[in-house]
């Protein structure tokens, strides 16, 4: 048995099956759920700040369920995002039962616990139903229209033009410019993962500069993770890229503070928690 690193669950394969893995994913239930399809013996993934309602570890309970050994690394001692920065750098934060059977503790090196998790059980049950969605959010009538997903996966080349919601977080995992995105939106928002100001927790941000698109991240603490609504219904912005700080965004504002200013051209109420410029 390996252990081996990937930046992302969304583009594992057939090699990572039966190997325990070290991703640079959130632990959120979508990247769980995605290690557990691709068939991983074990996995830890990053807790992504813990988050609002501990959205970012919500994947340790979920493959707990079948028998799936996982654990997170702290979110201050590596990158999301970065899977091999995670191996080398990662501490761990949080384990499930199978994860502790292993003896995997907090405070562990990641490198270590990697080690402890081959002999973990191999994952016996079921994974529940589990469906990423898409969305339509907001007034059915409004244009631009607003599109939730709940995954960076299931954005669609169709959606250009469109302002996207989107669950993931707000660091690039591949070099290529197209994959921030992967589509000529009117404006997008991500999720920030419990950044820490670091540019590579918001790398999206500046490439999306590059293709003229305002975008924006999601303080952790006011959304969930891998859940497009809950940034809809409760985000507020804590990281802007310069064509948003261009178009009016600011530090505090709403998700749908800032949809009804481009659709209307209204500011629903004053941010909180802005600071003097913003973040970038």
């Amino acid at each position: 048995m390996k252990v081996l690193t990937s930046n992302s669950v969304t583009v594992l394969d057939s090699r990572h099956r039966g190997n325990v893995l070290v991703a640079g994913s959130h632990g959120g239930l979508i990247a769980g759920a995605l290690a557990a399809q691709a068939g991983v013996h074990a996995v830890i993934l990053n807790d992504a700040g813990v988050g609002l309602d501990r959205a970012g570890i919500a994947s340790l309970d979920l493959l707990a369920s079948i028998g799936m050994a996982a654990a997170t690394v702290s979110r201050r001692s590596a990158a999301i995002g970065q899977g091999e920065q995670a191996l080398d750098q990662g501490v761990i934060s949080y384990a499930n039962r199978h994860a502790v059977a292993t003896e995997v503790r907090p405070g562990d090196p990641c490198r270590l616990a990697a080690e402890k998790l081959c002999r973990a059980k191999a994952p016996d049950g079921e994974l529940p139903s589990f469906v990423e969605r898409r969305l339509r959010l907001g007034a059915a009538d409004a244009r631009p229209a607003v599109i939730g997903c709940d995954s960076v996966c299931l954005v669609r080349q169709e959606d250009a033009g469109a302002i996207l919601v989107v669950g993931s977080h707000a660091a690039m995992h591949a070099a290529e410019p197209w994959t921030a995105l992967g589509t000529a939106a009117c404006a997008a928002f991500f999720h920030d993962a419990g950044c820490q100001g670091e540019a590579e927790g918001i790398s999206r941000l500046p490439v999306l500069d590059r293709f003229a698109i305002p975008a924006a991240a999601v303080d952790h603490r006011t959304a969930r993770i891998g859940d497009a609504a809950s940034l809809w219904e409760s985000g507020r912005l804590s990281y802007l890229n310069q064509h948003a700080r261009q178009a009016g965004w600011c530090v505090g504002m709403t998700v749908q503070d800032v949809v009804a200013l481009i659709q209307f051209g209204e500011r629903l109420s004053q941010p909180l928690f802005a600071t003097a410029g913003g973040r970038s």
